[in-house]
């Protein structure tokens, strides 16, 4: 099977490249960080295709700079040496009797085979490792995984597949719907995946060996051994980017890699941010639909990667595999099933323990557009009225009163609208917005933007239908199982997802509706900040642009919202009382 290596350094047993045989004759390596003195210890794991042997500050030196100057605690105690893009630093981990597992999955860093990401063979993988960690000889046979993003969303997929030796899961800000969240918001192709697949991925396939970066702990190429010409590594890949395109509804290929939730039930902390638009939904999705008896929600704010390295991450995390790997008391058995920080304007957190999402105190309020005044309020519109606007272009701005004193808006939200559009169909982008006494935006360090929007929804009108049975009246659910053309000049009723979010929204300040044809972006010049050469202007890399997706003879028209008696358009709300907050 190859050659592995072992050494103590740092404090730790470091085994390099450890071959794990798969059922089919592939072998994935592994690196496995653990105590020095022989025992049995718990294992966190991660299995994904970043390359386990890439050096965080040298495959992501734009995220790692940021992260380690502007939040100290995250590289305090530590030599760094072993940090690993969107994985636990086993420094802080082997320490306290753990086993920390990393694996490069297949076709990936140094595991050989077809790279197919968020494929069943890699969920079955994924189990395979799982229940090889879990009966090595320094195993407890206690195996937890705790990872970012890719690392969280496939923890979601193996998790429904109940490995006998997985005792715990932490999806830290990950997906746990394919298509809704990853692929396609609204049934609009996001183009994330062509941006970040050849840049994070593709990058550290197997077999891109001396064309890339070297484990500058072990000096070994971290997608090798052996180097293979382009033609070579991409018949070993799936075209990602083209496999989403070509696939615009919700098919079989979507729903065999998102998990059936309902399935997993060993204990979940889903912990999600509240503006990320590729992980904010999944996380919620994941805690309200497992089938878990132990189940608990965290949700944050700032960058995506910061709160799972600083000390209040890894406290949070610590505290959750203590109790349920290791069966120490932690002070788990006391954690409330809901933790929030809840964000204000001036960039600060509220931290608070809830019992349930979505909060029981919501106040659910009807905020009525009108499409004559551009105004939106708590009374009817007692007469009809229609805006245009050109779906290329900045679209309509619907806006409050100011509000008389603070009001909190925290949860998921939704909207219906009436549209018509000149063509056979209509993308539309909803943007929530806060706005101060001056009219300018109040914006996030979100996910992926130092200037994010306070909350955004989706929808391609032909994707309109939607499942009664799944829909509620905060969270319509679209089936995207087939399209509805529109007839030109005719008005459709549109049920309108918007991602949870919160703000506690000062007296004086405004909230807005902006209803657009295309991605918003904030107003004003810039300079705006740009990650892979996409400028961020409010929404991050999360762009919805491509051409042969959206055909400007479809989607470059004319859409007119319309509202009134018998057009009845809003924006639901999720309104808490700021004086009723419950007891810890």
């Amino acid at each position: 099977m190859g050659s592995h290596s072992s050494e103590v350094r740092d404090g730790m047993r470091i085994d390099w490249d450890v071959p794990i045989p798969m059922d089919d004759g592939v072998v994935l390596r592994a690196d496995v960080y653990r105590p020095v003195a022989e025992g049995r210890h718990p294992v966190i794991m991660t299995h994904g295709p970043y390359a386990k042997g890439l050096a965080f500050q040298e495959g992501y030196p734009g995220m790692w700079g940021p992260l380690s100057t502007k939040y100290p605690d995250v590289t305090a105690g530590s030599s760094n040496r072993y940090q690993n893009w969107e994985t636990v630093d086993p420094e802080k981990w082997v320490p306290e009797g753990y086993a920390c597992v990393r694996v490069d999955s297949r076709g990936a860093g140094r595991s050989p085979g077809l790279l197919d990401i968020f494929s069943p063979r890699e969920t079955e993988d994924y189990r395979a490792c799982i229940e090889w960690a879990g009966t090595r000889p320094w195993s407890s046979g206690k195996v937890g995984l705790l990872g970012i993003s890719y690392y969280a969303v496939n923890q979601w997929q193996v998790a429904a597949l109940r490995p006998p030796h997985l005792a715990a899961i932490c999806p830290w800000e990950g997906a746990s719907d394919l298509y809704r969240e990853f692929a396609r918001h609204g049934g609009i192709l996001n183009t994330f995946t062509s941006v970040w697949y050849p840049a994070q991925v593709a990058s550290v396939q197997h077999g891109v060996g001396e064309r890339g970066a070297r484990n500058p702990n072990t000096g070994e190429f971290v997608a090798g051994p052996g180097t293979r010409l382009e033609p070579e590594l991409a018949a070993l890949r799936t075209d990602a980017p083209a496999e989403l395109l070509s696939r615009p509804l919700d098919e079989a290929y979507y729903r065999e890699r998102s998990p059936e939730l309902e399935k997993i039930t060993v204990p979940v902390l889903s912990a999600t941010n509240w503006a990320h638009h590729l992980h904010t939904r999944g996380g919620f999705e994941g805690y309200a639909r497992v089938g878990s008896a132990d189940k608990w929600l965290e949700v944050h704010g700032l960058e995506h990667f910061a709160e799972f390295y600083t000390d209040y991450g890894v406290a949070l995390q610590k505290r959750f595999f203590g109790h349920f790997l290791k069966g120490e008391d932690t002070g788990w058995d006391l954690q409330p099933p809901v933790q929030l920080n809840v964000r204000h304007v001036d960039g600060a957190f509220e931290r608070r323990p809830e019992r349930e999402w979505p909060l029981a105190r919501t106040r659910w309020t009807e905020l009525q557009l009108n499409a004559g005044a551009l105004t939106m309020g708590e009374e009817a519109a007692r007469e009809e009225a229609s805006a245009d606007f050109d779906a290329a272009g900045d679209g309509l701005t619907f806006t409050t009163e100011p509000f008389p004193e603070d009001a909190e808006i925290t949860g998921p939200a939704a909207a219906r609208l009436h549209i018509a559009s000149t063509t056979t169909d209509a993308d539309l982008f909803l943007t929530l917005r806060v706005l101060d006494p001056d009219g300018a935006d109040v914006t996030f360090v979100s996910g992926l933007d130092p200037a994010g929007v306070v909350g955004a929804g989706w929808l391609r009108a032909s994707h309109r239908a939607t499942d009664p049975e799944r829909s509620l009246p905060h969270r319509p659910w679209h089936t995207h199982d087939r399209p509805q053309p529109l007839t030109p000049g005719e008005v459709v009723a549109l049920d309108v997802e918007i991602w949870p979010t919160s703000v506690v929204v000062p007296a004086g300040h405004r909230v807005a509706l902006t209803v657009t044809g295309r991605d918003f972006e904030l107003p004003g010049d810039g300079p705006w900040p740009s990650t892979y050469g996409v400028p961020m202007k409010g929404h991050g890399i999360f762009l919805h642009n491509d051409p042969d997706d959206r055909p400007s003879e479809v989607f470059a028209g004319t859409t007119t919202l319309v509202s009134g008696p018998a057009h009845p358009s809003h924006l639901l709300l999720p309104f808490v009382p700021r004086n009723a907050r419950p007891a810890g």
